[in-house]
Formats: structure tokens, C-alpha cells, sequence
């Protein structure tokens, strides 16, 4: 397996995830060699394909926690770590367990925002909407296995008609899709190929749809004084940025990534 994956991943990566698949119970837990060897046979030209070992495996890990993964959601990623440990330091300046806050997640995935910050934020009220039923069923199933209440519904961001759904909240955090779509070519293909492109790109004539609708939303579903959080395309800083300004928001930050990368933001609501 390893010197196969190598000439994809190179030699320490394609280890890494031979360690991770082989350990993986779910995966071998017959002891018929011949099967077991058919098995890996069959995992291996998986992985060559470039399908990511996540999606093989059925989890990722993310702030410390195993959440179920399919082709449905996107893999949770290091920088939206950033984002919630951010989000989370920010509450616990006012209570460390987010006693009597609400906070909403749009676009939630595998509810790998909220859930962590449930986990974290333990007295806060939290929700998560996505556009996809199918997402919400296993970002529900991850509150199950997680133990973790958050109220998750099926909502379309950019569908008006559904903000009616909503609540008013203390906090909004979003990571949108905002990869605009000429960049596919660009992308390695674990991620161009098999990871839904309904929550990595937008089109290329509105490559900030998603910021400007949030903010949009926000202002009649943020309380004044609440938080708006997102994570951002590194080169549209100054663009998301001007979105929140241009619509009242004050006390505007920008976090840089472990890489040094413009990869935050955050506005309050006047």
C-alpha cells in the first residue's frame, strides 16, 4: 500500500494514512486473510484514485473529536479549527461555559462548528442549517455520537424565503463555499474529484455571494452588540472586510492561520 500511494502522496504521507486505514477496526475486523488481502487490494486503489481517506475510513478528526464524514459534507479542516478556537476564547471572556448566549452555524456540514462549540460553549443554545437534508441527517447523527444537543434544520442561505426560520442570535458563524470556480483546475483532485462542490465553490461572476448574503441575514438575525465570524478566502480579506463595513459593522478584526494567512474575520453588529 505504501509504495503504491507514494508517487501520489510521498513516502511519510502515504505511511501516515497506512497506518490509519490498517488500524481502523470498521474496516478489518475478519481474520480471513484472503479477504482482509482483497480488502486492502480494494482500499488501496481507492486511495490511488485520490479519494480522500476520510471518506474511506467514514471519519475525521477535528478540535479533538472523531465526527462521521461522507461525500456529502466536506472534510473538516485545520484552519476551521482556528476559526472555533477563536469563536471560543472570544466567549469565555464573558462566561466560560457561554451561559445564556445563542449561536447559529450556516452552512454546517458535518456540524463540526457547532458541535465543538457545544462541546466547549457547554450552556449555550446552538444551531446549525445547511441547503441539504442529507447533510442535516449526519450532522445529526454526529450530535448522537458526540452526546452534544444542537438544534440542526434544513435552511438554503440564499433562499430569502427561508429566513423566516430563523431566530435572533448573540453569534452567527459561517465557513461558506468561496472558492471561485476557475480554481477547480488548481485543486488537487482528493479534493476537485470527490469532495461536494456545492460547499467548495461559487460562481465566478459572484466569488462573494455567500459573505454578502450572511451579512445581509445577519442584520435582522444578529442581536446589536452580536458577532459575526467567518472564515475567508486568503485574497478576499479586504473584500469581506468592506462587505461588513459597508453594512454597519464595527469592531472589525482580521486572524491570521497557523501559515500566517489571512483566513478570519470577525464584525459586531451596531
Amino acid at each position: 500500500m505504501i509504495k503504491r500511494l507514494s508517487s501520489s502522496y510521498g513516502e511519510r504521507e502515504a505511511a501516515n494514512i497506512a497506518r490509519l486505514v490498517m488500524a481502523d477496526k470498521k474496516l478489518f475486523g475478519i481474520n480471513n486473510k484472503t479477504i482482509e488481502l482483497a480488502k486492502v487490494k480494494l482500499i488501496t486503489d481507492r486511495l490511488a484514485s485520490g479519494e480522500p481517506v476520510q471518506y474511506i475510513i467514514g471519519e475525521a478528526h477535528f478540535y479533538g473529536l472523531d465526527f462521521l464524514v461522507n461525500e456529502n459534507v466536506l472534510i473538516p479542516r485545520p484552519e476551521t479549527e482556528e476559526l472555533v478556537n477563536w469563536l471560543i476564547k472570544d466567549q469565555k471572556h464573558y462566561s466560560e461555559t457561554g451561559f445564556g448566549i445563542s449561536i447559529l452555524d450556516i452552512g454546517t456540514g458535518t456540524g463540526c462548528i457547532p458541535l465543538t462549540l457545544k462541546k466547549y460553549l457547554s450552556e449555550a443554545t446552538i444551531y446549525g442549517i445547511d441547503f441539504s437534508s442529507d447533510v442535516i441527517q449526519l450532522a445529526q447523527k454526529n450530535a448522537e455520537k458526540l452526546d452534544l444537543k444542537v438544534d440542526f434544520f434544513v435552511m438554503d442561505i440564499l433562499d430569502k424565503s427561508h429566513w423566516s426560520k430563523a431566530l435572533i442570535y448573540d453569534v452567527i458563524v459561517s465557513n461558506p463555499p468561496y472558492i471561485p470556480e476557475s480554481e477547480k483546475v488548481l485543486m488537487h483532485k482528493n479534493v476537485s474529484e470527490f469532495e461536494p462542490h456545492s460547499a467548495l465553490f461559487v460562481p465566478e461572476s459572484e466569488p462573494l455571494i455567500f459573505y454578502e448574503t450572511i451579512t445581509r441575514f445577519s442584520l435582522d438575525h444578529l442581536k446589536p452588540g452580536g458577532q459575526l465570524f467567518f472564515e475567508i478566502n486568503e485574497f478576499k480579506e479586504s473584500e469581506v472586510v468592506a462587505i461588513l463595513r459597508s453594512h454597519g459593522y464595527q469592531e472589525i478584526e482580521v486572524e491570521k492561520d497557523m501559515q500566517g494567512k489571512e483566513r478570519m474575520v470577525k464584525g459586531v453588529r451596531n
